[in-house]
């Protein structure tokens, strides 16, 4: 059985920063692409940053682009996401997924986390 946890959400002031770290089980974790998809109150689920199993491609948001970085560690089997520079705006829940796809990972992956809360207060 698949499963991604994610950890290490929280309540911080807007320009901190916040890490991100999602463990995994349940799968070959250097066959997988991760990714890190959020949904803010009232709104869709947006995609954030995904990253390839070689490490050797990132994608992210524009939202996020500068202000976010993606890794992963294949020895950990844990995919990470560090914030830094947030905004109130970035407040959501932020998923943890995974998928064989570089491009599906990014749009619908297969598998989700079940999301660590993310607040920025102003």
């Amino acid at each position: 059985q698949v499963q991604l946890v994610e950890s290490g959400g929280g309540l911080v002031q807007a320009g901190a920063s916040l890490n991100l770290s999602c463990e995994t089980s349940g799968i070959t974790f250097h066959y997988y692409h991760f990714g890190w998809f959020r949904q803010a109150p009232g709104k869709e689920r947006e995609f954030v940053a995904a990253i390839d199993w070689k490490k050797s491609e990132t994608s992210y948001s524009d939202s996020a682009k500068g202000r976010f970085t993606i890794s992963r560690d294949n020895t950990e089997k844990t995919a990470y996401l560090r914030m830094s520079s947030l905004k109130t705006e970035d407040t959501a829940v932020y998923y943890c997924t995974s998928d064989k796809s570089f491009s599906t990972i990014q749009t619908s992956p297969t598998y989700w986390g079940q999301g660590t809360q993310v607040t920025v207060s102003s």
